[in-house]
């Protein structure tokens, strides 16, 4: 039998960060065996344990120790990072320590080190001589970088649940059709003021559904009021918004009747079909082709287009970026800065973009499949939240509780 002693700090149980420590034991096949536990006596002080964590093996607990961290535990015992180089472009050593999207530190020289740039599923690599941490994916690594391995040496601070009602307190279950939306959207629009109001970016993952259900106009509206810094799509909501203001289609269905236009399955095609002919996005809206749509506004407001194709496309649109690599280091880059992140009507950019998003920010997904928000949950977002309605009505009243300027 092997242990070792891990604390917990803050406010472990109504956070449920202690009942979720001792879950993770047991159903690992490990044993528990508290220490010393203090219980905070106010909202305002925390609480503390010390456990030892016993396994049948030295393997079993290197597995368990890791998945305690991402709950939030510390090693009782204070060590500093270990480190291995990179002897491979692109290839991790042996042993790497795999990040989560919490905020995350490790321990240079007897000194704790915040873990820059941090998201799920990358690298941290140290800069000794800047004394600095950062996340790295596996494919960006070079030949000597070091690279954190093993668990000693890193800690993450959990998620705790607000002991206040703020923005998004409304949302203390991943999902559920419900919510009180008029409420659940007034909170979402005071998250958007708040962080525009110093600066931060809102950042919109966008599915076709936006255009098929003429939703289009209401993302327009967001944009020319400056509540959309960034948008993540792909191919489709770029052809169908621009087959929308050349035909008034989408999928060749007329958005004002609803009824199927005759030969208009061939109009995103035709729609894709004529920027490319022209070159660009830019050059077919100077040609006076986008109307006043999603990619008319974009361009018209500096918005950051970043659309990753996926092998179905047609075309694809000018702007489509074909590779996934080089379109996931874009939407990457381009999540620097974002405080609020809105998925709405988007299954595989929405799980994509929670993997590269800190769970510092605020998210929530919109869709009518509730699915699409355990998905992400699932997939380790756990600041998703979602609301299950129709995303037309979703966003025409998201429209109306934003101020105007």
């Amino acid at each position: 039998m092997v242990s070792a002693e891990i604390e917990l700090r803050g406010h472990i149980i109504d956070s449920f960060i202690l009942p979720r420590v001792w879950g993770a034991i047991e159903e690992a096949g490990a044993h528990f065996h508290v220490r010393e536990m203090r219980i905070g006596q106010s909202e305002t002080e925390p609480s503390y344990a010390r456990i030892e964590v016993s396994a049948e093996s030295q393997r079993l607990l290197d597995d368990l120790i890791p998945e305690l961290q991402r709950l939030g535990a510390d090693l009782a015992e204070v060590q500093n990072a270990r480190t291995a180089l990179v002897t491979q472009p692109g290839v991790l050593p042996d042993d790497f320590y795999s990040t989560t999207n919490l905020p995350t530190e490790v321990r240079v020289q007897g000194e704790w080190l915040p873990v820059a740039n941090i998201e799920m599923d990358v690298a941290i690599v140290i800069d000794h001589s800047a004394k600095l941490a950062y996340t790295t994916p596996m494919h960006e690594v070079r030949i000597g970088d070091a690279v954190v391995v093993g668990y000693e040496g890193v800690r993450v601070e959990a998620q705790e649940r607000p002991r206040q009602r703020e923005a998004f307190g409304f949302m203390q279950s991943p999902v559920s059709s419900e919510r009180a939306k008029a409420l659940a959207i007034r909170d979402v629009a005071s998250a958007m003021v708040a962080a525009r109001q110093h600066g931060g970016k809102i950042l919109w993952v966008l599915g076709p559904a936006i255009v098929h259900t003429a939703a289009r106009g209401s993302v327009a509206e967001l944009i020319r009021r400056g509540y959309v810094q960034v948008i993540f799509g792909g191919n489709a909501i770029v052809a169908h918004d621009v087959e929308a203001a050349m035909f008034g289609t989408s999928l060749g269905v007329d958005l004002k009747t609803g009824e199927p236009v005759e030969h208009g399955h061939r109009n995103h095609l035709r729609a894709i079909n004529k920027v490319r002919s022209l070159g660009s996005l830019e050059a077919a809206h100077a040609a006076g082709l986008l109307g006043d749509g999603i990619v008319a506004a974009s361009l018209e407001h500096g918005v950051e287009l970043v659309l990753a194709g996926s092998i179905r496309d047609d075309g694809p649109m000018p702007g489509v970026i074909t590779d996934s690599v080089v379109a996931q280091g874009q939407m990457r880059e381009a999540t620097r800065g974002v405080e609020v992140a809105i998925m709405a009507a988007s299954m595989l950019h929405a799980i994509a973009t929670g993997n590269l998003l800190p769970a510092s920010v605020r998210t929530v997904v919109v869709d009518i499949n509730p699915a699409v928000v355990t998905k992400l949950a699932d997939r380790g977002s756990a600041q998703v939240m979602g609301l299950v309605t129709d995303v037309e009505l979703f966003l025409s009243a998201l429209v109306d509780a934003l101020p105007t300027t």
